[in-house]
């Protein structure tokens, strides 16, 4: 299990750093982020496929912090709609 550091601020306005156990996610402040592993881990699927997806131009949006590529919940959420919707549209068009 991997820990990440949560910055909080005391109530004399110093940061004070606290740990939380988490599991390859990022929490805080900041809305929850993915790594493509977990993400892959989350969809059943290949980091493979997803690197794909991408360079296809219809995978995830997401944002690299150095080397590591990471995805906000709300953007995973957001392309999971756009390909049920396309998917929806394609049955539409076979009827």
């Amino acid at each position: 299990m991997k820990t990440s550091r949560a910055l909080t601020t005391t109530d004399a306005g110093h940061d004070d750093v606290r740990d939380s156990e988490v599991d390859n996610v990022v929490h805080g402040a900041f809305e929850a982020s993915y790594s493509i592993k977990d993400l892959a881990a989350e969809l059943g699927v290949r980091v493979q496929t997803l690197y794909d997806l991408r360079t296809q131009g219809r995978g995830p949006v997401g944002f690299r912090i150095g080397r590591c590529l990471r995805f906000r919940r709300s953007e995973i959420d957001a392309w999971l709609a756009r390909l049920e919707e396309e998917d929806a549209d394609r049955h539409r068009g076979d009827a």
